[in-house]
């Protein structure tokens, strides 16, 4: 879906490129326009259009021109909507339903000044704020526009310019532009789901959080027993420290209630497993040479050499300030962390997604020790550096840690390296191990640390002892996670005989729910299976384009015209997809859906042959009120696979395991090349 939906997109701007400029035009002024400018990813467009110059599709100095105007034309816009209506238009919707950030911007105006015309085009939050701000103050028109001109055109060329060398260096690249392109999106888009996630999180959370802890605080101060004297103590508002110690302490809670949560997933084979396999699946087909390069680097960061090198050098760093107490809580994080990781592991024996070298004790995998062990290296280190820093210092140095973490963790799931319950596990157990340390650690108000000096050893060692571990270890490592393929294979008569049962019976998503029952088997090329059902009034589905997308939109009179959604199996997206008009007869329009997933095996009869699993299933065309398209499959799987055979002169096999239910007969299609009517 969406290889086609961007080849679509590409042809369009091609033959209409004027649409991209007015496009990039539209969402540069939409930039600068309060509350518009946080919903609509302005930035994220432009970067993707700019991507296209060096394959020739648009051109660099009118997308240049076309960002500038649009930046020019939209603070243009702000501003005079201040200087005309000045504070009366604050009362308006959406600009009344959040003072905070109209507050942050006048302070940020009040204290940069003219500056801040400029400078906030590069800060979030608050760019689309000020230049109505400096409308309502009585900024000189003249003097704005000064401001505004340089810092559009400035805005422009870092935007542009970035995304062009994106697009060169991704052309650069030939056929691995495309899993990589698909990588870097899923990364993008996790992180920013998860920061709008964390941020709402806060924003609605915070005072409920607040709310609850003062009632708590009324109700400890009425009793007298020994939870209520610890509750007075821990909540008394005259510490600096309290809300700091309450937030904590749910924060362990939460923690400990995920990571047992996954371990009991583990240890009894909850559907979680499933999901794993699904999502290792799915990652191993996006792998690339240079995406590898980069993510072994990466995981290199967290190696034990590098945890080692990084945890001594802070600790000489606070031995040498005399900070004694913060010193030895150092020790026990990273080397408690370590070995109550090691613990649980070898209670487990839980075997890695593959060969991966690994000996001894490392070579379980629950919990994710790189995950485990860097989350409290340097969540904290962030800790003891945020805590004694300004508030906008605080949000920097917790982003800059949260993103190494983040990074670090995905690089084994990237790589093959562990399950991705390993991982998420690794980071609860981790999280609960830090928070139980920052309870204690708080309690005991330690002596004050200079964060600055702090923050410059960290990083030195993190980048001397990566850069080294790097160096040193990547050629090894590259051998280590290279992608090792191992087909098994299977006797094409044993197949037929028996050995079909093997393969999955039914589909599972990458949450790791199981769906409908595949019941469709096929030995052979997708071209020959296409091309035998095209004969019996099946057709390929319709690409995903943005014109067939609009389909759903409308009252879509061609139930075959509409294009599939792309469904995951086992953590691949089906490789061949055919749809028929189901003319059965019934009120309600419908149509067969046929999905072909690969499978990891072979059949051998003298030759190779790939072997196929696929579903078939009804979905019948509702029109709500007459204004969209909606899909309903159907639960009943055996009248459409009865469908599908009368192409073929396979055999339906019963699989011997009870599976049989109202929806299904437990019957299982096999057809091969040659099998045909």
């Amino acid at each position: 879906m969406m290889t086609s939906l961007v080849s679509s997109v590409i042809e369009f701007l091609t033959a209409h490129p004027h649409v991209a400029y007015l496009a990039v035009c539209l969402l540069a002024l939409s930039e600068s326009v309060p509350i518009i400018g946080a919903v609509v990813p302005g930035t994220a467009v432009i970067l993707a259009l700019s991507a296209l110059v060096p394959s020739g599709v648009l051109l660099l100095w009118p997308l240049l021109v076309a960002a500038t105007l649009g930046a020019i034309t939209g603070d243009g816009l702000s501003f005079w909507l201040g200087y005309r209506y000045h504070r009366e238009i604050l009362g308006f919707w959406p600009l009344n339903r959040h003072p905070e950030l109209i507050q942050h911007s006048e302070a940020f105006f009040v204290r940069h000044g003219a500056k801040s015309v400029f400078l906030a085009r590069f800060v979030p939050g608050v760019r689309a704020f000020i230049p109505i701000l400096a409308g309502m103050m009585g900024m000189a028109a003249g003097r704005f526009y000064a401001v505004n001109i340089v810092s559009a055109l400035a805005w422009a060329a870092s935007h542009i310019l970035s995304g062009v060398l994106v697009g060169t260096t991704f052309s650069m690249l030939g056929t691995s532009a495309k899993p990589l392109a698909i990588l870097v999106i899923v990364l993008v888009a996790t992180g920013w789901a998860g920061l709008h996630i964390v941020r709402w999180t806060l924003r609605r959370g915070i005072p409920c959080f607040i709310d609850a802890l003062e009632r708590l605080r009324c109700w400890a101060s009425t009793h007298d027993t020994w939870l209520s004297r610890s509750l007075t103590h821990l909540l008394d508002p005259s510490r600096p420290e309290a809300r700091t110690l309450a937030l904590s302490a749910v924060f362990l809670v939460g923690a400990a209630w995920l990571f047992f949560g996954i371990l009991e997933d583990v240890v009894t084979g909850d559907p979680l497993l499933l999901a794993d396999s699904a999502i290792y699946h799915a990652l191993q087909d996006l792998r690339t040479a240079p995406g590898d390069a980069v993510i072994i680097a990466i995981t290199e960061l967290g190696d034990t050499t590098v945890v080692v090198a990084v945890t001594i050098v802070v600790w000489l760093w606070l031995t040498w300030k005399r900070a004694w107490s913060t010193a030895a809580y150092w020790l026990i994080a990273i080397a408690g962390a370590s070995v109550l990781n090691t613990v649980i592991k070898v209670a487990l024996h839980r075997a890695r997604p593959g060969e991966l070298l690994y000996s001894g004790w490392s070579a379980f995998s629950f919990p994710s020790g790189h995950s485990t062990v860097n989350l409290v290296l340097y969540g904290f280190l962030a800790f003891l550096i945020a805590r004694e820093t300004r508030p906008v210092w605080r949000l920097v140095v917790a982003l800059g840690a949260a993103t190494l973490i983040f990074l670090i963790a995905f690089s084994r799931l990237y790589l093959g390296a562990h399950w991705f319950s390993d991982v998420l596990g690794g980071l609860a157990f981790g999280s609960a191990w830090l928070a139980l340390l920052g309870l204690s650690y708080l309690r005991r108000q330690a002596g004050r640390i200079e964060p600055r000096g702090l923050l410059a050893v960290g990083c030195s060692a993190l980048i001397l002892a990566g850069g080294f571990n790097i160096y040193r270890s990547h050629a090894s490592d590259s051998d280590r996670y290279a992608v090792k393929v191992v087909t098994p294979s299977m006797a094409d008569s044993d197949w037929w005989a028996s050995d079909w049962q093997q393969l999955p019976l039914r589909r599972i998503d990458l949450t790791g729910e199981t769906n409908e029952p595949l019941t469709f088997q096929w030995a052979g090329g997708l071209k020959d299976l296409q091309d035998v059902l095209q004969r019996n009034g099946w057709r390929h589905s319709a690409d995903w384009t943005p014109m067939s997308a609009l389909n759903w939109l409308t009252v879509q009179t061609d139930p075959a015209g509409l294009p599939v959604f792309p469904l995951f199996a086992s953590g691949r997206f089906p490789s061949l997809t055919l749809v028929r008009p189901n003319n059965d007869g019934a009120l309600t329009p419908s149509r067969l859906v046929l999905r072909m997933w690969a499978v990891d095996f072979e059949l051998t009869n003298g030759r190779t042959s790939q072997l196929w699993i696929g579903s078939v299933v009804e979905e019948r065309i509702y029109h709500p009120l007459s204004l969209v398209t909606l899909t309903s499959t159907q639960p009943d799987v055996n009248a459409p696979r009865d469908t599908l055979a009368d192409a073929f002169d396979g055999q339906l096999r019963t699989r011997t395991e009870e599976t049989a239910d109202a929806d299904w007969d437990g019957k299982v299609l096999l057809a091969r090349l040659g099998d045909r009517k």
